[in-house]
């Protein structure tokens, strides 16, 4: 069914027209009906994305009039980087207040539940290993040949010293699934829609609510301040240099700043990424993970 722009204009107006039902309440309850279905519509006339880290669908732009909902914007955040096959060259840089030491490393994602990512520079750092399976996390230490399994309880945890956690890397969380979302309406420091999310009763993990900011053209997020489970800011994350590659628009560059620790920061680059390419099953193995490189 073909649907022109005109016609969209139409329905945006139809949609107004419900504010104005007042006083006779079974117009109301006609035009709340018709509203419902015109809502539905719309959203099909967007041409939506919904494809982050590990099933990927393209992105496309909504039309600036129409209001997404929470649950829309949170595919987003959790689905931004993911496809069916994902290979990526990271560069993460590590700021303490008396040094800053940059990894340089490889990454393979395969839909939401397998990942590995091998470490590259430094030289004291190199071949050492993260590997997601499932709900299973193990880290391989070279220097030590061995292969450690971090608990769940642990996915908090700070990887590799930096401001970056176990959970950011391989994302056992999913914010869609273990959070509830609210669209609190415009944010005006950074433009855009704002969102609070709520970790739901028995999810673990140290974050209690985080409230994100999505750009209003990609929709994608560009803000996100993180809330612990004593409702202090914890930290934010800022998303830059928004790049289209393929089909999709990504965030390139992540900057990470913890609170009330003065002089800490961690930056992850994305030096090249490529989306939806065939992987080895091979390759998301413990054999794989304690392999000499």
């Amino acid at each position: 069914m073909a649907i022109s722009f005109g016609s969209i204009k139409v329905l945006n107006r139809k949609v107004k027209m419900l504010d104005s039902c007042a006083a006779d309440s079974r117009s109301c309850e006609i035009e709340a009906t018709e509203h419902k279905a015109i809502r539905t519509m719309s959203k099909l006339c967007s041409g939506l994305f919904i494809a982050l880290l590990l099933c990927a669908i393209p992105v496309v732009a909504e039309d600036a009039a129409e209001t997404p909902t929470a649950d829309q914007l949170l595919k987003r955040f959790d689905q931004m980087y993911e496809s069916t096959g994902t290979a990526a060259r990271l560069e993460i840089e590590v700021t303490r207040p008396n040094k800053t030491r940059t990894m340089r490393m490889r990454t393979w994602s395969e839909g939401e539940d397998k990942a590995l990512i091998i470490i590259d520079a430094p030289a004291r750092d190199a071949g050492t290993a993260t590997l997601k399976v499932g709900r299973n996390l193990w880290n391989y230490l070279p220097k030590i040949s061995r292969t450690i399994r971090v608990p769940p309880a642990l996915m908090m945890g700070s990887w590799m010293g930096s401001d970056l956690t176990n959970d950011d890397l391989v994302r056992e969380s999913s914010y869609a699934e273990d959070y509830s979302a609210i669209l609190q309406g415009e944010s005006e420091d950074p433009p855009g829609w704002l969102v609070e999310i709520k970790a739901k009763p028995g999810v673990p993990g140290l974050w209690e609510r985080v409230e994100l900011v999505f750009s209003r053209a990609e929709q994608l997020p560009v803000v996100g301040r993180y809330y612990d489970r004593k409702g202090r800011l914890g930290r934010t994350m800022w998303m830059e240099g928004i790049k289209k590659i393929g089909d999709r628009f990504v965030a390139t560059r992540i900057i990470i700043e913890p609170e009330r620790e003065e002089g800490k920061r961690t930056v992850l680059t994305y030096l090249h990424v490529e989306f939806d390419v065939e992987l080895d099953e091979r390759l998301f193995s413990l054999q794989q993970l304690e392999r000499k490189r």
